[in-house]
């Protein structure tokens, strides 16, 4: 197989499991005659997504609004504090555990308490976004920080560098990768955040459109938001995905190029 064949059948993986998965689903409703209310068919989910795009389009613009504040904030404060214990032991022994702590809170249960501190809105789903994904970037930049190898350290020392050089020219490029890794995880999280604030407390947003097409038994409404999604967390993992290649391309120097 040439590495060009090999390229486009890896860039079609993707969609043919996708096609196979919505087919199989379509057979089996029909097949075994499922209710429309308890599963609908593919093909009714797209028909009615295709029917009501604008109201789709309008909630899902909502969704990812707050989802992309939250996750940039949840980048900015990960960033700060996973250097911070990355960089420092009795920092990390300080406040690694509180993190773990906060981190076992069920979020769901957060959203109540910020509708009591800041109303319904948009204001509780960024929030949430940002708890969500906080979590993962700190613990993955601290990680990339604290495993520099003590034997480089040692070299780096004996050269005259400072424990700020070696912070920044050596820590930081290696946190990269970890970095990129984890924002990849976090910006599906951050849509887990929004889209529960909305269920639990919202006034917009697809996860608020869901809960008020459940209320009236509409299935294929609440799939087709389900699908809106799906669609935008592929999108923003794959904008993540283009980013991490193009700042750390060095990372990926053993992979196939074409």
């Amino acid at each position: 197989m040439t590495p060009g064949t090999e390229r486009i059948l890896r860039l079609a993986m993707p969609w043919l499991a996708m096609a196979v998965l919505l087919i199989v689903w379509e057979v089996a409703v029909v097949v075994f005659d499922v209710a429309e209310i308890i599963l609908p068919r593919p093909s009714r989910i797209f028909a009615v997504m295709v029917q009501r795009w604008d109201i789709l389009l309008a909630f899902c613009g909502d969704t990812l609004w707050t989802t992309v504040v939250g996750f940039l904030l949840a980048i900015a404060g990960g960033l700060v504090m996973g250097l911070a214990i990355g960089a420092s032991p009795f920092v990390y022994a300080g406040l690694y555990p509180l993190l773990i702590a906060f981190n076992a809170i069920p979020k769901v249960a957060l959203v109540p308490i910020l509708m009591i501190w800041v109303g319904v809105g948009a204001t509780p789903a960024v929030v949430t976004a940002f708890v969500i994904s906080f979590f993962p970037i700190v613990v993955n930049v601290a990680t990339g920080l604290a495993t520099i190898e003590p034997e480089m350290r040692d070299v780096l020392r004996s050269l005259g560098a400072t424990r700020t050089e070696i912070l920044t020219k050596v820590g930081i490029p290696r946190a990269m990768p970890y970095l990129f890794a984890s924002l990849k995880v976090a910006i599906t999280l951050a849509f887990i955040g929004s889209v529960i604030s909305e269920t639990v407390g919202g006034n917009r947003g697809i996860g608020f459109l869901m809960l008020s097409a459940g209320a009236r038994n509409d299935a294929p409404t609440t799939f087709a938001g389900l699908f809106a999604i799906a669609v935008m967390g592929v999108i923003m993992y794959a904008v993540c995905a283009l980013v991490e290649k193009r700042m750390t391309r060095w990372a990926f120097r053993g992979e196939l190029v074409t």
